[in-house]
C-alpha cells in the first residue's frame, strides 16, 4: 500500500490542482481510481485510455482541448516518452499512480511515481485499493469494491462494504466469486462493458457516476442508466456465447481460445475461464485486422509470455505475475503458441 508519506504528497497535488485531467486505464480499476479521486476533491475530467500498451502521444490532444492545470495517471505501466515530454514543455505536474512491475530507471525525474512495488515491503494492490486510501470516504466505499474485485483483489474493506450492502454481497473470500456470483459482481461488470461503448455513451457513464450515491444508481434501470444496461445487455448475450465455446476446450491442459468480431472482450473471458477452470492455462486471442490481442492467465505466465514476445519482432505485452496481456501480428501467431508450448511444457503445470 502507500506510505503515509505518499498519501500526504499525492493529498497536496490534488489539492493543488484546480482544473486537473485523469488519465486511467480502460478497466474498472482504471475507472473507479479515477472516481474515488475525482469525488475527493470534486473536480477535474477523466480520459480512458483504449490504447495498448502504452498512454501514447495520440492523447495529447486531450491536454490541448481540456487545458488542464494537472495531469494524473492512473493504472497504465506504460507512458510513452514523447507523451511525458510534451507535458513537461508546458511544466504542468504529473502524478503517476501505477502496481505494475516496471523499471524505476525509465520513469523521467519530472514524473512524482508512486507504486507500491517500490516501497518497503512491497506489496501489488490494484490502483483502486490506494487510490481508497486517499479518498476513503464511507459514502464512495462501494466504487474502492467495485474497482478491486474487478482486478481480482479482496480488500479489507469487504467487510464494511457487506455492513453497507449485505443484499449486493455473498460470503466469500474470492474475489472472483464475488465478481460472477452476487449483484456488487454484476454491477462491477456492467461497467466494464460500458466502457466498451461509444465515446458518448463513456462520457454519458462517466457523468452519471461522478454523480452516483450508491451502486443502486448503476444496478436499478433508470432513464438516466438505460444506455448502460442496453450495453450490458447486447455484450453479455455475445459474451456467453463466446464463453459456452471457450469451455467446450477445457479438456486440454493450456487453453487456446481465437475469436474474432467486432468485440474485444479477451480480458473478460481469460478472467472467467480462469475461475472455473483454476488449474489450467489459459490463452484467449482476439483477432482484428492484422493484429492478435492475446489474454494470458495461469501461475506465473507472465514470465513466460514475456520471453516470447520478446523473440518476436514489434510484439508488445504487459502485466502481472499471473495475468498479462499482450499484442502480436496475426502472421506471428503459430510462431508464439509454439514456442509459448515449448516454454510451458518444460515446466511443471
Amino acid at each position: 500500500m502507500l506510505t503515509q508519506n505518499q498519501i500526504k504528497e499525492i493529498k497536496e497535488h490534488l489539492e493543488k490542482a484546480q482544473n486537473p485531467l485523469f488519465f486511467f486505464d480502460n478497466d474498472q480499476d482504471g475507472l473507479c481510481s479515477f472516481l474515488l479521486l475525482q469525488k475527493y476533491i470534486q473536480r477535474g475530467k477523466g480520459v480512458p485510455i483504449k490504447t495498448f500498451p502504452d498512454l501514447n502521444i495520440t492523447y495529447f490532444r486531450k491536454v490541448d482541448e481540456l487545458n488542464p492545470d494537472y495531469i494524473f495517471i492512473l493504472d497504465k505501466p506504460i507512458v510513452s516518452k514523447e507523451f511525458l515530454n510534451e507535458i513537461h514543455k508546458l511544466n504542468l505536474p504529473i502524478v503517476w499512480i501505477d502496481h505494475h512491475e516496471i523499471d524505476k530507471k525509465t520513469i523521467p525525474d519530472f514524473v512524482n511515481y508512486y507504486n507500491p512495488l517500490f516501497n518497503n515491503p512491497p506489496e501489488n494492490p490494484p490502483v483502486t485499493a490506494l487510490c481508497h486510501q486517499i479518498n476513503s470516504k464511507k459514502q464512495d466505499l462501494w466504487i474502492a469494491v467495485i474497482g478491486c474485485i474487478a482486478d481480482r483483489y479482496l480488500p479489507n474493506f469487504y467487510q464494511e462494504f457487506k455492513k453497507q450492502f449485505p443484499e449486493l454481497t455473498i460470503n466469500s473470500s474470492k474475489p472472483f466469486e464475488i465478481l460472477y456470483n452476487s449483484e456488487i459482481g454484476k454491477t462491477t461488470r456492467m461497467l466494464g462493458f460500458g466502457l466498451k461503448d461509444r465515446t458518448t455513451n463513456v462520457i454519458n457513464m462517466l457523468k452519471l457516476l461522478i454523480s452516483a450515491k450508491s451502486p443502486y444508481d448503476i444496478l436499478t434501470e433508470t432513464n438516466k442508466n438505460k444506455s448502460i444496461h442496453a450495453k450490458y445487455n447486447e455484450l453479455n448475450e455475445k459474451y456467453i456465447k463466446l464463453l459456452k465455446k471457450a469451455k467446450e476446450l477445457n479438456s486440454e491442459k493450456i487453453i487456446f481460445f481465437e475469436y474474432g468480431g467486432d468485440l474485444s472482450i479477451s480480458s473478460d473471458l481469460a478472467n472467467q475461464l480462469t475461475y472455473e477452470f483454476p488449474e489450467k492455462i489459459i490463452f484467449v486471442i482476439y483477432k482484428k485486422g492484422i493484429k492478435a490481442n492475446i489474454s494470458a492467465r495461469g501461475k506465473n505466465i507472465k514470465k513466460s509470455v514475456s520471453k516470447v514476445i520478446n523473440e518476436i519482432p514489434e510484439a508488445t505485452g504487459g502485466g502481472h505475475e499471473d495475468a498479462i496481456g499482450a499484442r502480436i501480428n496475426i502472421k506471428d501467431l503459430d510462431i508464439f503458441k509454439e514456442k509459448i508450448k515449448n516454454i510451458l511444457k518444460h515446466r511443471k503445470l
